[in-house]
């Protein structure tokens, strides 16, 4: 089985804002930490979020191809084994109180 390798790029000016990148595909991701920074979902991209040691994450695709998003959670389960959470928790969609917004029918 063929494990894509993931690479990291930081942002010295924010420890908080990383972006996950896919060595083998085009997938990237960006990290938000919710609990020190504002986020706004952008609807063009796809989100999920997760739970780390008492921290909330948001992860958002940069310009996705549909190819590319399947390897999402495979990107997001590397970032929590490099932060040191393997157990983080990843939802479908932003657990806080009011950030829910029902899709359109």
């Amino acid at each position: 089985m063929d494990h894509n390798i993931y690479l990291l790029a930081t942002d010295p000016s924010n420890p908080c804002r990383d972006v996950i990148h896919s060595r083998d595909t085009r997938l990237k991701v960006r990290v938000f930490c919710l609990d020190e920074e504002r986020f706004s979902p952008d609807d063009n991209e796809l989100q999920l979020y997760g739970y780390a040691n008492n921290k909330l994450f948001a992860f958002e695709t940069i310009e996705v191809m549909p190819e590319d998003a399947i390897d999402l959670v495979d990107a997001i389960k590397w970032y929590a084994n490099y932060i040191r959470y393997p157990a983080m928790e990843i939802l479908p969609e932003d657990p806080r109180p009011g950030q829910h917004v029902a899709m359109k029918a």
